[in-house]
């Protein structure tokens, strides 16, 4: 992106228009763009359009994020203290001081939490898992504790059968359904890693976002070539809108390639 110099001086907005807000070095405005506002809409619209539930699995959750999306969840409504019958969201943290086992095992408690709201009350259930690496990452520690000889870039050798155990369990029934979305972390954004490869193996659609497209401050930054979806498919979406997409992919791929020269 190229530099113009305009001669004018650096602004900012002042005042009260600046209370409660958050902003960038130019002022800009960049609060309500993260996971927790994207959360809440979320929750809001299976809530009140299809009359369903959320849980959200906190794995590896820092302390102060866990807290503040309790706090937010109540500020707006979702969370109601003074009747929790009217609460449309179930809670459930294994935040990163506490065991490895505890964080291990803190999705399959939100998930059970989830198959009963689908089982028995018969409801749609959104299910929200932040951040599934650190499944993963807690299932390598238990795996050292017990001694088992890693297994490659040395991650536990049951990694493929603890991710199947957890994801395996996320469908849907004749009387509900759970939808999960899961943050993923990539570390040093190499997709082939195992962790999140094994976890993409498992998932309907990866939403990818890029570093560099945040750099340039391009928001949402979502990169469409990196991102996949077993819906975009003639059959599903229909020959006109597939054929569109590829030749779109094609020539932000083309585009990419030249960039590299």
């Amino acid at each position: 992106m190229g530099v113009i110099d305009t001669g004018a001086p650096l602004s900012v907005p002042v005042g009260g228009a600046t209370l409660g807000r958050i902003f960038n070095v130019l002022g800009e405005p960049v609060d309500n763009l993260g996971k927790t506002v994207l959360i809440m809409e979320l929750i809001n619209n299976i809530a009140k359009a299809h009359g369903g539930v959320s849980v959200f699995g906190g794995v590896g959750e820092r302390t102060r994020e866990g807290n503040d999306l309790y706090m937010e969840m109540k500020e707006s409504g979702v969370i109601n203290e003074q009747n929790i019958a009217e609460s449309k969201v179930a809670l459930v943290y294994g935040q990163m001081n506490e065991p490895p086992g505890a964080r291990m095992r803190v999705g399959l408690t939100a998930l059970t939490m989830a198959e009963y709201f689908r089982d028995v009350n018969e409801q749609d259930v959104l299910l929200f898992i932040d951040n599934i690496f650190r499944f993963v990452q807690a299932g390598s520690e238990v795996s050292a504790l017990l001694g088992r000889m890693p297994s490659a870039v040395g991650y536990q050798p049951t990694l493929s059968t603890e991710m199947g155990t957890l994801q395996e369990r996320i469908t849907s029934t004749k009387e509900g359904s759970i939808t999960s979305i899961q943050a993923v972390y990539v570390p040093a954004d190499d997709l082939t890693d195992p962790a999140p490869a094994t976890t993409f193996a498992h998932l309907d659609a990866t939403t990818v976002l890029s570093r560099g497209l945040a750099a340039k401050g391009i928001y949402p930054a979502v990169d469409p070539l990196d991102s996949t979806s077993t819906m975009l498919q003639p059959r599903i979406v229909g020959e006109q809108h597939y054929e569109t997409a590829q030749s779109v992919k094609q020539t932000l791929h083309v585009t990419k390639n030249f960039r590299t020269l």
